[in-house]
């Protein structure tokens, strides 16, 4: 929201400079984002008039100027615009005048002597245009102070408001504020009632009353469309960033720059019938202002006469029903469009609006009359013609509810940590003119039809914060006991788990959980992934179900940027589809902790060979970030690995998450080289650890057997290690594999799997005879089990 500060202050006027006016605004949360001079410094340019435009004599692109500056005698100054001719009135710059980086003094231009400058935009620093003399209108007073006339003095603000405070985008809810702020009377522009002179009207129906529940129109016939708009207005709009167009238009938009209200004009002789607003017929499509041609959807509002659609409701007009130079009779419109029917049609479209902006936040439904009739008294200012009764249509029972809030004073102290009184609350309310009823210390407020942003007591006890002023609020430290919160043994923190992948030379990384529909696709085989209905950009249109193609996208970013070596992970949210019996489906939101190898193992160096990362390094990874708990591992099939070379973890049997090699079919797609090593764990389970527990150290000496057993070739060596074990008694230690041998003595369709198994007792030495029959019993299990026979 821009606006000039001059015409801010023809509504309130208070004692303070620019800069702490904008100081006041931003303190009470209407942020002054840019607060900047109209015009750059300079001095001593004044009105004046060209008598007189002669060729110079010795060149032909110069003119020999008399000019009348007002300081009592003719001026002779030489001048190279183009536009420069005897009569027009242009600012000049007089001998001795400081402009932005010149200062003017008399001097020979080819001869002849030249007191003072012709001046063009660009000279004044008002804007880049350079292509000739700045015109002035011909009743600009000659020697009148070009500043003073133009008011260049003037000061442009422009506010970053938050999308709740819709009633200050216009100057009258900026007004209403600073008055409220500073105490200083407000002085709103006085509306008088239109005097009726024509009996031409035209029909309303609201066929969506939901979308539009008031729509206000009238006809005003014999009009001059060509009419100049006035100097000041035009002024007005341009600080305010709106280019001038027409008379007509130019009225519309100063309107809703003034109050708040956008309105739109029609051209009444290009309508017929009555005026409609519905919804869109099935492949409806609409030429707009902007000569985009659209297909509204099915749930955005039109205006339309009886034979098509002549506008987007609340968004922007038609290029066929718009007003052109040759229209006598317009139709005026002024209506309350719904924020919710309102909010986001625009940004479908591809585009935004004035409008629209200010629609989809909430416009003040009960100055919809008002503000047609302030659009009607100028039109007929500038425009002239006459004006028909207004019609107005409305749905009293769908428009926004204003229900009483109530604040009670204790509760605002309590919260603000300042002793207010009802009296200084009900002053301050008094101020923003919202009307209430006071009952002792409660205060009930009836928000007005203007604030969409009041609708429970905290609203107005921020209210109460920005009028007593935020500056005047005392900052106080906190006060309260601090208790150290319990920290379960079992649990490992998610810092810990950190700073050990960082320690095993992995880089955090942090990405989005949007992610491209192609990489959820890809690893997940997600076909039904959780759909943004607004993405931030087409490639972040899904909600992730793992971190595995996060990672993948960072190791194709730094592999375009020439870095080989690559070891990240990351610990987020994932989400996934929870579609459980009847229930309705919802979305589960699972931690994780992932990571991704690529590359050597470590970086290059002379006292180790160059080694690229593998399933076993990957493996070990997640060994280390979930010891001391003891995970196994089984092959498993998944749509992100290899399918010889990927394995789900296991924990007392239950599956935590997997660890593989990256799928040859998108090592290949993403063009990666090498394929990577991954792992994706639950994190919750990655954080758990079993409670230490006491046990005994022998002092007795360790006996150890290997057994080589000779099995199917589908018999994984985890499996066989599990029956060992179960078979094992209590003095057995460890059973670990160590070697896998397939070839000469061994079938084809075998293969021997080698363990050591390594015993100790607490009590005793143990003797051959327990150590043989140990042995015998699990290599029976394993016999009986999977059929295995020991190795000759």
């Amino acid at each position: 929201m821009q606006f000039s500060e001059h015409w801010l202050r023809s509504f309130v006027n208070p004692p303070l400079t620019s800069a702490e006016l904008a100081h006041a605004l931003t303190m009470a949360g209407l942020e002054v984002e840019a607060l900047q001079n109209v015009a750059p410094a300079f001095a001593g340019v004044v009105v004046a008039q060209v008598l007189a435009a002669d060729k110079h004599p010795d060149a032909d692109k110069l003119r020999l100027c008399r000019v009348d500056a007002g300081q009592g005698e003719t001026l002779q100054i030489v001048c190279g615009a183009p536009n420069v001719a005897a009569g027009m009135k242009v600012p000049c710059a007089l001998v001795g005048a400081e402009l932005p980086g010149i200062r003017i003094k008399a001097a020979k231009v080819r001869g002849v002597e030249s007191f003072g400058m012709l001046c063009s935009a660009r000279e004044l620093g008002l804007s880049e245009d350079h292509s000739g003399l700045l015109a002035l209108p011909a009743d600009a007073p000659v020697g009148e102070d070009i500043r003073a006339y133009l008011a260049l003095d003037d000061m442009l603000f422009t506010l970053k408001l938050t999308p709740n405070r819709a009633d200050c985008l216009s100057l009258n809810g900026v007004a209403r504020e600073v008055g409220a702020l500073t105490g200083t009377a407000v002085s709103f522009p006085v509306i008088p009632k239109t005097t009726v002179a024509s009996d031409k009207r035209r029909d309303v129906m609201l066929d969506a009353p939901a979308a539009c529940p008031r729509y206000c129109g009238r006809v005003i016939t014999g009009i001059d469309a060509k009419a100049p708009t006035p100097e000041w207005m035009k002024r007005r709009l341009e600080r305010s960033g709106i280019r001038a167009i027409s008379a007509v238009v130019d009225v519309t938009n100063y309107v809703m720059l003034e109050l708040g209200q956008p309105l739109h004009a029609f051209d009444n002789a290009r309508l017929q019938g009555a005026i409609h607003v519905r919804f869109p017929n099935a492949g409806e499509k609409l030429l707009l202002l902007n000569e985009q041609t659209v297909e509204p959807s099915a749930d955005t509002a039109l205006i339309a006469d009886g034979r098509r659609a002549l506008a987007l409701a609340g968004i922007m007009g038609g290029e066929e029903s718009g007003i052109s130079d040759v229209t006598t009779e317009l139709f005026l419109e002024s209506a309350f469009f719904a924020p919710d029917a309102i909010a986001g049609k625009a940004r479908a479209l591809g585009f935004s609006s004035d409008a629209s902006y200010r629609f989809e936040r909430g416009v003040d439904f009960s100055a919809t009359l008002d503000a047609l009739e302030r659009a009607t008294q100028l039109i007929q200012e500038i425009c002239g013609g006459q004006a028909g009764p207004v019609t107005d249509a409305v749905e009293a029972g769908l428009l926004p509810k204003r229900s009483p809030v109530r604040l009670r004073v204790t509760r605002a102290e309590k919260i603000l940590g300042i002793p207010l009184g009802a009296d200084v609350a009900a002053r301050l309310l008094k101020g923003l003119d919202l009307p209430f009823t006071r009952e002792g210390d409660v205060i009930t407020v009836t928000p007005p039809p203007h604030r969409f942003d009041i609708a429970i007591e905290e609203d107005l006890v921020e209210e109460l914060a920005r009028l007593h002023g935020y500056d005047n609020i005392p900052a106080r430290l906190p006060q309260g006991s601090l208790a150290i919160l319990p920290q379960s043994e079992q649990t490992r923190s998610i810092w810990r788990l950190r700073r050990l992948l960082a320690g095993r030379d992995y880089q955090e990384v942090v990405n989005y959980s949007f992610v491209d529909a192609a990489l959820e696709a890809d690893f997940c085989a997600n076909g039904e992934p959780v759909v943004l209905a607004n993405p931030i950009a087409s490639q972040m249109s899904v909600m992730r179900s793992s971190l595995i193609g996060g990672l993948v996208a960072n190791l194709v970013g730094n592999l375009n940027r020439r870095v080989e070596r690559i070891r990240v992970f990351e610990t987020g949210r994932c989400f996934v589809r929870d579609a459980r019996g009847d229930q309705i489906p919802g979305y589960l939101q699972p931690k994780r902790i992932a990571g991704l190898a690529a590359g050597p193992t470590a970086p290059e160096q002379w006292g180790v060979p160059t080694r690229r990362a593998d399933f076993f390094d990957a493996k070990a990874d997640v060994e280390a970030l979930l010891a001391p708990t003891m995970a196994t591992f089984e092959r498993v099939s998944h749509p992100a690995l290899h399918p010889g070379r990927a394995a789900a973890v296991l924990v007392n049997g239950k599956t935590i998450g997997l660890v593989g090699e990256l799928h040859p079919l998108w090592t290949q797609k993403y063009d990666l080289g090498s394929a990577p090593v991954v792992f994706e764990l639950d994190l919750d389970a990655a954080q758990q650890q079993p409670l230490p527990a006491y046990r005994e150290i022998s002092r007795y000496p360790t006996v150890v057997r290997d057994l080589a057993l000779v099995v199917d070739q589908g018999v994984s060596a985890e499996s066989l290690r599990g029956c060992l074990v179960a078979a094992a008694p209590a003095f057995v230690r460890e059973v670990l594999p160590f070697d896998l041998y397939q070839g000469k003595g061994v079938d084809p369709e075998k293969k021997s799997l080698a363990f050591r198994v390594v015993m100790q007792d607490t009590e005793k030495t143990l003797s051959d005879g327990e150590v043989e029959a140990a042995v015998m019993k699990m290599i029976e299990a394993a016999a009986s089990r999977f059929a295995a026979k020991l190795r000759s």
